[in-house]
């Protein structure tokens, strides 16, 4: 039924998505062709907001006329009048074997190890805030499937958060909700990069699968992100005519 009412409305909505990404953020995605066919891990560094993922979500929709169903936060679930909006767009609680099940079916899935940690407390310098977080990389051997590395320039620079503040650290490590404030909603250039999948290799375990994913999207972020990110750097890049080769 969800799958049937996104279809119903995409057609509609996909001129205007596309305007709003093109006019707003000037968004590009690069290496979309690396998505494979069938079942895959998308694994990404969340921004203080996704609205750099929901882009992404955008445009595979409308280049491939694919879904990729997404691993959200407990939080996210307790919201009201989200439940609709949450099985439209194909959003999972994300236990290990709900995940394990989407991807054995054939089904594109992403998740951001980082999480709620890395929206609020990962910062310009885009350091990745994953802890020691094996889990996804556990769903991917389980299930016999790549990750696909990836990562979006400029992210951070759209929407900023104050989790440098120590105070609201300590309030979100104690209530798990997202309390830290957030400004900004700058239009700076957003360019999602998608980096060469990793194949399922039977020989590693969770952790050195992980430490392989870590790496890839670093290597993203190394290549296409000036660090320290600046919020007027990334809204003249709107205004370039070249850009670094993917």
């Amino acid at each position: 039924m969800a799958m049937l009412i996104l279809l119903e409305i995409s057609d509609a909505a996909d001129d205007i998505v596309d305007s709003k990404m093109l006019l707003f953020a000037g968004y590009e995605v690069h290496g979309l062709e690396k998505i494979p066919e069938g079942p895959g891990l998308v694994v990404f560094y969340h921004g203080a907001t996704p609205i750099d993922y929901f882009y992404f979500l955008a445009k595979l929709l409308i280049l491939k006329n694919r879904m990729c169903y997404t691993v959200a936060d407990h939080f996210v679930f307790k919201l009201p009048g989200f439940k609709l909006l949450l099985d439209v767009f194909g959003v999972m609680h994300g236990p290990k074997e709900e995940c394990v099940k989407a991807l054995k079916n054939g089904r594109l899935v992403a998740v951001s190890p980082g999480g709620v940690r890395e929206a609020l407390f990962s910062d310009e310098t885009y350091v990745l805030v994953w802890g020691n977080r094996t889990g996804f990389a556990q769903v991917a051997i389980d299930a016999k499937v790549p990750i696909v590395p990836m990562f979006t320039q400029n992210v951070r620079e759209g929407i900023r958060t104050l989790g440098g503040i120590r105070l609201f650290r300590l309030m979100y490590e104690r209530l798990r909700l997202p309390l830290v404030p957030v400004y900004g909603d700058f239009p700076v250039k957003f360019r999602t990069y998608i980096g060469d999948p990793i194949p399922y290799d039977p020989n590693i375990n969770a952790a050195e699968l992980s430490g392989k994913a870590k790496a890839a999207i670093q290597s993203l972020i190394d290549r296409h992100q000036k660090i320290p990110g600046n919020v007027f750097r990334a809204l003249m890049e709107r205004f370039e005519t070249q850009q670094k080769e993917d």
